[in-house]
């Protein structure tokens, strides 16, 4: 058996709302070197039958701006109801059951994400029912999910890890080597194979300091470091490969759905937040250009909140 955690983020890039890193783990009948073409078989075969559009994949193609959240959350709270976790009533439930890491940031619009329903769209048959029904046909082909896990890093905490010497990408590299630990750890056996994919973060090409540090780790041997790819191995029996284009593998597919959904229903909260307190004010993905629009046009609003900056704009 192999354990295998795909790792992705959403939010990377805008000045508001949270960084969401997300990871998903999965138990593979199969040596490291094949659990590859053994996830994508058995995968495959298992969702030929399922109806109502591709149910996983990279979340830019699942997922449109304006299009809304069916298609995200369909694949989304299936995986989580493979992994073991019932279908979320809400948004406080669900970070109860994926969430890790700190807590002690709260949002200004903490109260607005504690009206979040879930799901927000219903389908027949229930994300239960053809969780079920995918869990059988995996297993009788060697995989399973184990779990999913999700790290969400408010602006506040952002910046006080930009003061203390980390750049941008150090944050994402920091915070998604963590997560895959926990998972690896909580998971993995000491004598059992864990390969870890990710997407590559930002243009950084070596990783060997993070992945010793998070995985405490007293020798990371560096397999390979290109443009397009970063190999390592570490602690005997375990892989980690940083890739372009990682979301190809259905484990980071997963995790990149999982980061997408949570950071749309984060953002919704904020725009609903700021929108009670000065109606007529447009929603922002957070995007730079845009994000710059609507700082100047909530200027008012947020100084009659008496909010410092740092707690809803990320410096970089």
């Amino acid at each position: 058996m192999t354990l295998v955690i795909g790792t992705d983020e959403a939010g990377y890039g805008p000045n508001l709302g949270p960084l969401v890193v997300a990871a998903t783990a999965w138990r593979v009948a199969a040596p490291p070197e094949a659990v590859e073409e053994t996830i994508l078989e058995a995968t495959q075969s298992a969702l030929g039958g399922v109806t109502g559009g591709p149910l996983w994949g990279d979340s830019k193609k699942i997922y449109r701006a304006g299009a809304g959240l069916d298609a995200l959350e369909r694949g989304v709270l299936v995986a989580l109801s493979l992994a073991g976790g019932g279908e979320p009533a809400a948004w406080q439930e669900l970070a109860r059951e994926i969430f890790v890491g700190p807590s002690n940031d709260p949002p200004p619009e903490a109260s607005m994400l504690a009206r979040i329903v879930l799901p927000r769209h219903r389908q027949e048959p229930s994300f239960g029912q053809l969780a079920t029904t995918l869990r059988e046909s995996l297993l009788g082909r060697g995989v399973a999910v184990e779990a999913i896990r999700c790290r969400v890093v408010q602006p506040a905490e952002f910046n006080r890890l930009l003061d203390r010497g980390l750049n941008k990408s150090d944050i994402l590299s920091q915070v998604t080597l963590d997560l895959a630990a926990t998972l690896a750890t909580a998971a993995a056996g000491d004598a059992e194979p864990v390969v870890i994919w990710c997407d590559r973060h930002g243009g950084r090409r070596r990783y060997a300091p993070q992945i010793a540090g998070a995985f405490d780790a007293s020798l990371v041997q560096p397999l390979e470091e290109t443009p397009r790819r970063s190999v390592y191995r570490f602690g005997g029996n375990r892989r980690i490969e940083f890739s372009v284009g990682g979301e190809s593998r259905l484990p980071v597919a997963v995790a990149s759905m999982t980061a997408k959904y949570l950071r749309e229903l984060a953002m919704l909260a904020f725009n609903g937040f700021w929108q009670e307190r000065q109606p007529g004010l447009a929603a922002t993905a957070g995007y730079p250009v845009d994000a710059a629009r609507w700082r100047r046009e909530a200027t008012a609003a947020i100084e009659v909140a008496g909010l410092p900056w740092d707690t809803l704009w990320r410096r970089a």
